[in-house]
Parts: structure tokens; sequence; C-alpha cells
């Protein structure tokens, strides 16, 4: 009995230790959290929630959804994320970076679509969590990032044109290019008095950290705005100024009311609101609808992956602490699993916010999860007021967000000093991410890195032809003796380059090669082909072929590939100085 109690503690052991979560909770507690730390965190929590409260409804907006959604998921995803997650000062909610990938949901499937959506890939990452993946996201090479990460910058810059110019434009294009015309032929409908409360909004928001760093820019400049556009309105009772309060509505029992509800988030089968459209007839959930929700379901999966790390890693580096990546993972996925039945959408760790949380004293989850209770305050006893928020000011917020994501100095920087292939990568993820989106960049990026990854390591693997004399010999290469060295990894890359400079040796028929593969780490299956090749193309030749100096891989690799020593044609010696003395036993001067 004792024994299968002891084989089910290891087993629930081995399941808990894949699903790791609450690691940094737990560890803020053993460490010892006092009330001291509890306060620090609550301020900052409560400096957070003022950031995030009308950027999360700006990201809502921008992604095509009314405005009480993007608080409904900086509640749910930011309070679950932060409980159940592995960083310690990480802030979830909704991002910029997303808006690319959700708007087309939206669009082709209303509301429940971008639920349904953004739940599937919170399974997704719990399973990349659970497959310890949070590591193997570091290997995403820099330019990569760098490249869609402005690319989005652009596309986010490019979607708030509309509102802060007060445009009226006849149709929503989805394509960039598309879109871009269509906005020029929407000026003439441009509003000079949402154009002025924007640009006021931009200048608070850019001038404001000269003034007070302590108290948000984000709430003066939304606070000011709001006040300008009722001035506008009050002075001239003909005017009209686009806010969250004419602009949205939500319906309680059968009767519409104007802005956001003064309620909690709410339980919600997210299938149950699909659409035909952002505003189209209700469609039912089939197979179908999850095979073509799958498409972006991945793409938030791996873009919530690399961006909740990324800001990890952030945070890490200002704070000094270290994140579990899986932990984090999982914390995400579990967030985005939940928020969807709250009406939540797609929620990752923001680094602005983090920032903010760090700066404010927050040091450990408590913070994040007071982020999330105060934003629900905010709405329970707010609620009439923010919908006096003008459409114009959030786009402004939404415009210095998408500034500050596109690192444009450090884009710059790395067009001008990176090597070429690297900015090859840059562009090329850049561009792609606006013109088409960002699956297509970052699934060329990753590949055209690889490939230029590969002729790099090709071109540092160094083939060398010798005769004669050689440093790691005592004495001369016997006459007609030919010793071929190999320094650097025998893989796909330099395979083929190392075989063409091997056949264009000049050599007698009867002598010796002697293929010296001391330097060589690793040989993969190509590299075992060619070197197979090479031996067979020797041998056709006449010639009598050793190899010398074979390191544990390859050694490994050469003997399941079933090449033996074959005597008189083909030999296998541990070193050099071995191979040297079974071509020419006897030494060259005697005693």
């Amino acid at each position: 009995m004792a024994d299968v109690d002891l084989a089910l503690n290891q087993q629930t052991e081995t399941v808990f230790g894949r699903l790791r979560f609450a690691t940094a909770l737990r560890k803020t507690f053993q460490d010892g959290y006092n009330l001291d730390r509890f306060r620090h965190d609550l301020v900052a929590g409560l400096v957070v929630g003022v950031v995030a409260l009308p950027l999360s409804m700006a990201l809502a907006i921008a992604c095509g959804m009314p405005p009480q959604h993007g608080l409904y998921t900086a509640i749910v995803a930011g309070f679950v994320t932060a409980m159940l997650g592995g960083s310690f000062t990480s802030v979830s909610g909704p991002t910029a970076a997303f808006v690319v990938l959700l708007v087309p949901v939206t669009s082709k499937y209303g509301p429940g679509g971008l639920l349904l959506a953004s739940l599937m890939a919170g399974v997704l990452l719990v399973f990349m969590g659970m497959a310890r993946l949070g590591r193997l996201l570091e290997f995403v090479p820099h330019p990569v990032t760098t490249g869609f990460t402005a690319g989005i910058a652009v596309v986010i810059a490019t979607l708030q044109i509309k509102d802060l110019m007060g445009l009226s434009l006849s149709h929503a294009p989805e394509h960039y290019v598309d879109r871009i015309a269509a906005l020029f032929q929407a000026m003439p409908t441009l509003q000079w008095q949402e154009l002025t409360i924007g640009l006021f909004t931009l200048v608070v928001l850019i001038l404001w950290r000269y003034v007070n760093r302590r108290v948000p820019a984000a709430l003066v400049a939304i606070v000011l705005a709001s006040l300008l556009a009722w001035g506008l309105v009050w002075g001239n009772p003909n005017l009209t100024v686009r806010t969250i309060g004419n602009q949205f509505s939500y319906v309680v029992g059968g009767t519409a009311y104007p802005g956001i509800p003064q309620t909690p988030p709410k339980w919600v089968l997210p299938w149950t609101m699909l659409r035909s459209g952002a505003q189209g007839e209700p469609v039912p959930l089939s197979l179908d609808m999850l095979r073509t929700l799958a498409i972006p379901a991945i793409a938030i999966a791996l873009l919530g992956a690399i961006e909740s790390l990324l800001c990890a890693v952030v945070a890490d580096g200002i704070v000094g602490t270290r994140h579990d990546s899986d932990a984090e993972l999982i914390g995400q996925g579990i967030g985005n699993i939940v928020a969807p039945f709250f009406g939540g959408f797609a929620a990752t760790g923001a680094v602005a916010r983090t920032a903010a949380n760090i700066q404010a004293g927050g040091r450990s989850p408590i913070a994040s999860m007071a982020h999330a209770v105060f934003i629900l305050a905010s709405m329970l006893i707010l609620a009439p007021l923010l919908s006096y928020i003008p459409m114009a000011s959030l786009a402004a917020l939404l415009l210095l967000v998408a500034w500050n994501m596109s690192d444009a100095k450090h884009f710059i920087r790395t067009v001008r000093i990176a090597p070429r292939g690297d900015v090859l990568v840059l562009l090329a993820c850049f561009g792609l991410t606006v013109i088409f989106d960002m699956v297509v960049a970052v699934t060329a990026g990753v590949i055209l890195a690889a490939l230029i990854f590969m002729r790099r390591m090709a071109e540092l693997t160094d083939m060398r032809l010798t005769e004669g004399e050689h440093s790691h010999l005592s004495r001369p290469l016997p006459p007609n003796t030919l010793l071929y060295e190999i320094a650097g990894p025998l893989f796909f890359g330099a395979a083929e380059k190392a075989v063409s400079a091997l056949s264009q040796a000049r050599m007698q028929k009867g002598g010796w090669v002697v293929l010296y593969f001391s330097q060589v780490p690793h040989i993969d299956l190509t590299g075992l082909v060619a070197l197979q090749s090479a031996i067979k193309m020797l041998r056709a030749a006449g010639m009598r072929v050793v190899l010398a100096g074979v390191q544990r891989q390859p050694a490994a690799l050469i003997r399941r590939a079933g090449i033996r020593e074959e005597p008189g044609a083909l030999h296998i010696s541990p070193t050099l100085e071995d191979a040297v003395a079974l071509i020419d036993p006897v030494p060259a001067f005697a005693p």
C-alpha cells in the first residue's frame, strides 16, 4: 500500500510539475509578504489602473469592440494572469500589438468570433507552457520582433486617423493600401473640432511628463480633453463631438442606454455572440467556424507568448527578479481562457503598464491584481463620466502608444549598423506586416533569418587541402597523400561546399586521402550523405581513404550508417598521427 501511495504522489508531482502556475505569487508569500509591501503594491495598482482605464477602452474600440470589453479584459485577464503567472511585476491586459490581428476577426465574425479566437489562443498558450516552450520562444530573431513590432505600430497609427480627424468613411477596407486610399478620399469630411481635441490631447500627453511625472499623463490628458470637448459644445450647441456616450450603447431589458454599462463583467458564452459580420445576423457554432478561427487563434497565441515573455524579461531587467517563463505562459493562457466567458478578449503582458507598475513601487503580482480591482471599481462608479471621453482623445492616446511601440530610434539605428542579412529580415518583416499581416511577416521573417543563419554557419565551416607539412604532425605527410581538413559543423549548409572542394582536388590513382575531422563537433544527415558521397567518389577514383580524429557525435552517426573499415580501402584512425603511421608505417628517418 505504501508503494501505491508513493507512486501516486510521484505521479501527482509530475503532473503539477508540468502545470507550473502561480509561481510568482507563491514565491512572494514564501519570501515574507508584509503590510508595508502590500501598501506599495496597492499604490502601484492604483497608478497602473489610472493608466490602463482609458487605454483599455481605446484598444477595445481599435479592435472593433465596444469600449467596456476592453475593461472586462483588463479586469478578468489582468487579475487571473497576475495570480497564476510566473512574472512578479508584469501587468496584463489588452495591448496594441493585438489590434492588427483582432480587427479582421471582429469585422468578419462579430464580437463572438473575437472572444472564441481568444479562448482558443488561451488553450494553445496553456499547452505551450505545459510543453516547456517558454525558453524556445527566445530563439525568435531580434530583427523579426523589431520588424513586425514597428509594422504593427504603423498599422495602429493608421487606424487612428479616422477618429483623430473625425472622418466619415464609406467603407473600412481590410488591406493597408486600400485603407490609406479610403482615408484620402474621406479627407473632405474632416471635422475641425475632432482634430483640435486630438491634437490637444497629444500635446498634453507629450508635455505633461516635463510638468509632473507622478500623475499619469493619460489621466490629465483625457480629463482636459473631455473638458475641452464640453466647452466647445457649450459654446456652440450646433457643434457635435464624437464621444463614447454618443458612439456606443448597451442594452438592458430591451432598452438601449448610451456609453458603457455601470455593472461588473457578466457571464457569457462566447459562441452565442457569433455574427456574420461586426453587426450581422447570429450564426451557429460549427466545426468549419472553429477551423476558420484556428489560424488567427494560433497567431494570437504566438504573439501573446512573445509579447508576454518579452515584457517579463524587460521587467526582470529593471527590478532584478527572475520570471518563470513556462508558468507565465500557463498564467496568460488561463487568463485568456477565462476572460472570454466575461466578455474579455485577447490579453498579454503590456510593457508600458508594467514599467508604470515598477516605477510606482509594485514588486509582486498583488500590484497587478490591485490594478484589475481598481478598474472594476472605476467602472462601477465612474461609468457615466467615462461616456464623456472624446473619441479623438482616445485616438491620440493610441497614436502615442504606437509611436512608443515602434521604437523608431532603435529601428533606424538597427538599419544603420546591423549586418545586411539582419537588415533584410527587419525590413521584410516590417513591410509584410504593414502590407499583409503579422502571420505572414513572422513566418517569412523566421524562414529568411534561418536561411541567413545557415549561410553564415556554412561560411564558418572551413575546409583546407594540405600536402607535405601540417602543424599537428611531427613529420611530413607521406608521398602521394592528401590531407583534407574540415573545421566546423558539417551540416546541410556546409556539406555541399565540402564535397565540391574535395572533388576539385588533383589526386593520383592509388594514393591516400586523409579526411581529418578533429574539429568537426557535429554532422547531420545531409553531412553524412555528403561524406558517403565523398568516400564513394574517392574509391571510384582509385584512392584509399582514412577517417582521422572523428569526434563522438560524428563517430556514432558513422557507425549507425554502417560505414566500416575495409582493409586497403577505408580505415578509421583515432588521431592524425595514427593515420600517417597507417599509411607509412616505416619512419622516413631511421634512428
